[in-house]
């Protein structure tokens, strides 16, 4: 069995063809989305972070939301730019939505890809220590994270408390039993899934990844899953790992969906820069009717690879288009690949 849930970047747009003009309609919709989902029987409800852009941004509000208005998806992130975060902080807001949700937290964290301004981490107060870049930044903030969720108390009381202490050292409450094994690495390397698997975190690989052979996105993307796995493997974790890749999938069921995206069907690997010295592949959208989608799915051997495929969605169409985008896969597609 495999899961599938959406990924929406939570865009907004004030333009009149837009139905998410404001943050406030796209966090709304967001919510509303998630519940359609888990009425559809959607595994889970996953928000992208960008800061400095019309898009969606801090996440612990509106994971907390949909974790009080659902109860079952599993809710996330894909992902969280840890060169912006207080991991301490984090672990606090992270903590709360997982007990209001329940324990359904799917936490995608990583170091971020390039933003809308210069070192906007700067910013939010955080700048990288002599001889570290900001990817070093990013991954120190991770594993300061990583130690804190462990629950385990590294902080020494005040002798005279406001309030009762328990004994020895104190943690960071409220703290969620098992939510660290529910952290998830965004990945565009080998490299990094390497050091993911190392720390015991899932590994998520969106639609691009750094070009390390020049072979179709498909086929570098599975290869390392595969690396990721070994890696995982060697380091003697006790429990299996979760994978999950994203995908632009459409199906074609009416004139509305060959409108919008009828052309996406043709497209094919992109090669391009995410800054000057990174050469990234860029994975193809997919758009046929069913029976040709599933023929061109079974051939993309990273979900093959995957447990968890996250359907990228057009949230500035709607939820109810989304819902029709989500149930078509949901009911036309995934059970021919067993994904159900």
């Amino acid at each position: 069995m495999k899961k599938i849930g959406f990924l929406s970047f939570g865009h907004w747009s004030p333009s009149p063809q837009s139905q998410t003009r404001s943050a406030g309609d796209t966090l709304l919709q967001s919510i509303d989305l998630a519940v359609a989902a888990e009425e559809l029987g959607a595994d889970g409800a996953y928000f992208r972070v960008h800061h400095f852009a019309r898009q969606l941004a801090s996440p612990f509000p509106l994971l907390a939301a949909v974790g009080a208005r659902t109860k079952s998806i599993e809710i996330g992130t894909a992902v969280i730019d840890m060169r912006y975060e207080n991991p301490l902080y984090m672990a606090e807001d992270a903590g709360s939505a997982d007990l209001i949700a329940g324990g359904r937290l799917q936490l995608g964290i990583s170091r971020g890809s390039p933003e809308q301004v210069i070192d906007g981490y700067r910013y939010f107060g955080y700048a990288p220590a002599e001889g570290e870049s900001d990817a070093d930044m990013g991954r120190r903030h991770t594993e300061v994270f990583l130690d804190v969720l462990r629950g385990e108390g590294f902080a020494e009381p005040n002798p005279r408390p406001m309030f009762p202490n328990p004994p020895g050292k104190l943690r960071l409450e409220p703290h969620s039993e098992g939510l660290l094994e529910r952290i998830w690495w965004g990945s565009s390397s080998n490299a990094t899934a390497v050091w993911a698997a190392k720390l015991g975190m899932n590994l998520q690989s969106s639609t691009l990844k750094t070009d390390e052979s020049g072979k179709p996105f498909h086929v570098q993307q599975a290869e390392q899953i595969r690396i990721y796995r070994e890696a995982w493997k060697e380091a003697g974790h006790k429990r299996e790992p979760r994978v999950s890749v994203s995908r632009s999938i459409f199906a074609l069921m009416n004139d509305m969906d060959r409108a919008y995206f009828g052309a996406s069907g043709q497209s094919q690997d992109q090669i391009g820069y995410i800054d000057p010295q990174t050469q990234a592949i860029f994975g193809r959208s997919y758009a046929a009717e069913p029976d040709k989608l599933i023929d061109q799915l079974r051939k993309d051997e990273a979900i093959a690879e995957a447990d968890t495929l996250l359907l990228t969605v057009p949230n500035q169409l709607g939820v109810a288009y989304n819902a029709h985008v989500i149930e078509s896969i949901l009911k036309h597609v995934a059970p021919a690949l067993g994904w159900r």
